[in-house]
């Protein structure tokens, strides 16, 4: 029977899912969107923590409860250590409960007081977020690198987003009142972390229960200026949605409704209230500051991918008048953009594009006149939207070559709307056409900030469609069109669930040897996502891995033995390896392989034996030893650790 860590494991757990997976993000707020942002990041940033959990039960469950406890630790680390488990659950905690309120907040009814108290409890959540993750005991449960690597990526993330919310306020009620209403904390342990003369007001978000609770806790603690003072109010909740929001934010209020600035330091109080964009600077569809906007038949300003993706959906209205548009021309806002180039100035906000007032500024500060290069690449941009197949193809190596040549030709080709008729055109019948647009995609992706646009435009089934059914060019570019937008976290996730993964293997199996490494680099990228594993297994990368080593050419053994050491971890990959019958390849490659192929087929090795003698047996037979002796002594530093570990692993089944 599984012991108490596995059910405090299927706690976190499913913590996690609740939040990742429910919606929890869009509460019940309606349309209101003043706190969107920071709930989408915030569940997107938890659902990445789904396969630590995942891992961290499957370690316990193998070791069938007769391990420590979830939040136990080795005897030299357990400061440090043993409460990270709590901690997590608090943090989870604190985040749904912030989550819902956010959800239902309504900016329009509510106070500047309580939109900054909203915005302070998402700072104190991320806080408190990162401190959990930062304590837990990586090597105690044997979680892999790969998922290691994605924690400290949330970890970042997490840190960065507390700067953006300013300094932190560490008194906050926020902070406290997580713990205050977890159910599970011990009451006594309670008393001692909540500390400070911290004043609660039950403004009817504190329900009699909890009241008595912390009561409890300041009974328990035997000193009232080390517990919880509550100055009790009228306990009925109220009716409306944003003053609930607002009575639960409460934080700072004294009992006369004055700020209580005792618990703001200096620095906090003195700063200046955060900058408004003007509302005509936003686009209606997304809410944000517009880089590129365009006028449509209606009259109405758009950022130009929002409004272009709109069309292209099937829509044939403006979005925010309903009118019909009679035409979907989209002529650039010039003023406009020059007013928000002024503004963006004034205020010392970094400009939302690369391109200002008809220039581009240069690595040494200075800048460029690009005002002729502009007016030529948008009369080049139209042409992509001729009627003649011919007129479209010949603006299409054009911009295709345009875009090789420069970082400022790529900025100003984006710049001119070329990027969603781009990728319209990679459904074009034309095969010179379509190569020449992915190309063009490929060479304007280079440039970060394209990146964003062409996946705003929805590229990704386009470029999935090219990577199946194009020719053999089309798809080598569209694999490593695939590769270059993958280098950005959330787009692993969209590429992996679009269907390019399998589209990926077959070029990897059957592609000309640029397709092939082409392919291999987009799969290696994709696969340090946990999720994306699974489908490249299901899609048959193991075989074509295996076929790749065990080529008399030895062309891609690098890549094969690299891309197989990150899936090596995953337990569906694992079971394919080892029935593809890969180890004697592996053992043959630790005997004749390269310095870098021997540490990564070492890698490999230790994964598969982790936690399974049947492997360790299987390695040991086949002499495994003697190679391993001699890695272990004069590898790479990395094979050497590899080594070591994988034949202390040897010594201790000899042993049993």
């Amino acid at each position: 029977m599984a012991g108490g860590g596995v059910v405090a494991g299927e706690v976190l757990l499913d913590l996690v899912r609740e939040v990742s997976g429910s919606g929890i993000a869009c509460g019940g707020g309606g349309n209101d969107v003043s706190f969107k942002k920071d709930c989408t990041d915030l569940v997107r940033r938890i659902a990445l923590l789904t396969h630590l959990v995942e891992e961290i039960n499957e370690f316990r469950l193998k070791c069938d409860g007769h391990s420590l406890p979830l939040d136990a630790s080795a005897p030299d680390d357990v400061d440090s250590a043993s409460s990270w488990y709590s901690d997590l659950v608090v943090a989870l905690r604190a985040a749904k409960r912030l989550l819902l309120l956010a959800g239902n907040f309504r900016s329009k009814s509510s106070s500047d007081g309580a939109t900054r108290r909203i915005a302070s409890q998402f700072q104190s959540v991320t806080w408190k977020l990162e401190k959990a993750l930062s304590s837990i005991p990586y090597d105690r449960f044997e979680v892999s690198e790969e998922v290691q690597e994605q924690v400290e990526l949330v970890r970042s993330q997490l840190r960065r987003a507390t700067e953006r919310y300013g300094s932190l306020n560490l008194k906050t009620l926020s902070h406290a009142l997580a713990q205050l209403l977890d159910e599970e904390i011990d009451q006594g342990q309670l008393g001692n972390r909540v500390v400070g003369s911290l004043i609660i007001q039950n403004n009817g978000c504190i329900d009699n229960e909890v009241t008595s609770k912390l009561g409890a806790v300041t009974e328990s603690d035997g000193s009232e200026s080390r517990g919880v003072n509550l100055i009790r109010y009228g306990s009925k909740r109220p009716g409306n949605s944003s003053d609930y929001s607002e009575a639960c934010l409460a934080n700072d209020i004294d009992a006369d409704g004055q700020d209580n600035l005792a618990t703001k330091s200096l620095e906090e109080i003195k700063k200046p209230d955060p900058i408004v964009i003007p509302d005509d600077f936003l686009c209606p569809i997304s809410l944000e500051l517009m880089r590129d906007p365009v006028i449509v038949a209606t009259g109405q300003t758009y950022e130009r991918s929002f409004i272009q993706r709109w069309i292209d959906s099937g829509n044939a209205t403006c979005p925010k008048t309903q009118q019909k548009l009679e035409n979907y021309t989209l002529t650039p806002n010039y003023v406009l953009r020059s007013l928000i180039t002024q503004w963006c100035v004034k205020h010392n906000i970094e400009q939302p594009t690369g391109l200002t007032n008809g220039k581009i500024k240069k690595s040494d500060g200075s800048f460029r006149d690009v005002s002729g290069d502009i007016a030529a690449i948008q009369a080049l941009v139209r042409k992509l939207s001729c009627r003649t197949v011919e007129e479209r193809r010949n603006a299409a190596a054009e911009i295709r070559s345009l875009s090789k040549r420069s970082t400022d030709n790529r900025i100003l080709i984006a710049e001119s709307g070329a990027i969603p008729i781009l990728v319209n055109l990679l459904t074009t019948e034309d095969v010179l056409t379509q190569e020449n647009a992915v190309t063009s995609i490929l060479n304007l992706s280079i440039y970060e900030n394209n990146k964003g646009l062409i996946m705003l435009a929805g590229a990704i089934p386009s470029i999935v469609q090219v990577l199946r059914n194009g020719s053999m060019e089309a798809r080598e570019n569209a694999a490593a069109t695939l590769f270059s937008l993958s280098l950005g976290d959330e787009n692993k996730i969209i590429i992996g669930a679009s269907g390019a993964i399998p589209a990926l293997v077959e070029l990897l199996q059957s592609g000309s040897t640029r397709g092939k490494k082409d392919a291999a680099t987009a799969l290696f990228n994709l696969c340090i996502y946990q999720g994306n594993k699974g489908r490249a297994v299901r899609a048959g990368i193991i075989s074509a891995l295996l076929k790749m080593l065990t080529d008399p050419s030895n062309c891609m053994v690098d890549e094969a033995l690299t891309i197989m050491s990150v899936l090596a971890s995953h337990h569906e990959a694992k079971v394919a390896i080892v029935k593809a019958s890969t180890i004697p390849v592996l053992i043959d490659l630790l005997r004749t392989g390269l310095p870098r192929n021997k540490e990564n087929a070492t890698a490999i090795l230790l994964a598969l034996c982790k936690r399974d003698s049947d492997n360790l047996a299987c390695i040991s037979r086949l002499g495994a030893v003697i190679p391993l002796t001699e890695l272990a002594k004069s590898g790479t530093e990395r094979a050497k650790r590899k080594a070591t570990s994988l034949l202390e692993h040897l010594r201790k089944l000899q042993q049993l």
